[in-house]
């Protein structure tokens, strides 16, 4: 674990398996989204703030790797860093893993929009101060 970075304790339930009892793909990139609600939460970034705000964060370009299969009962934490911050947008490295095993990681590129028109926009500058604070260097 680095500084920055935000872990989300898991556990593998049989909704999250496919018929071999082994993580479908999927779910990892919802582990993933998880892992970075939990972290927007935990700055004060819940979605009573973002709905105030009338915007949204939508993904607008994921890249992952899986690296190997979770099984049926895992206890696994999904991690989020943010290591790009821009104006509208923010890109944040992610992992899951078992243990000290990653299983999958990726890079997830997050837009901020408005809610309405689903445009682009600025983030509030007291969200980006916030998020500076906790960016990885």
């Amino acid at each position: 674990m680095s500084a920055g970075e935000f872990c989300l304790d898991l556990r593998v339930y049989i909704e999250d398996t496919d018929a071999g009892g082994i993580v479908y793909y999927v779910n990892y990139l919802k582990f993933m989204e998880r892992a970075r609600t939990e972290l927007m939460r935990s700055l004060g970034f819940g979605k009573k703030y973002i709905f105030n705000h009338d915007l949204m964060f939508v993904v607008r370009d994921v890249k992952v790797q899986y690296l190997r299969p979770a099984t049926l009962d895992d206890e696994l934490v999904a991690t989020a860093e943010i290591r790009g911050l821009r104006g509208a947008s923010m890109v944040m490295h992610q992992r899951v893993r078992r243990g000290d095993q990653a299983l999958a990681e990726g890079e997830v590129t997050i837009a901020c929009v408005d809610r309405v028109g689903l445009r682009p926009r600025r983030m509030p500058p007291d969200m980006v101060a916030r998020l500076r604070q906790v960016r990885v260097q």
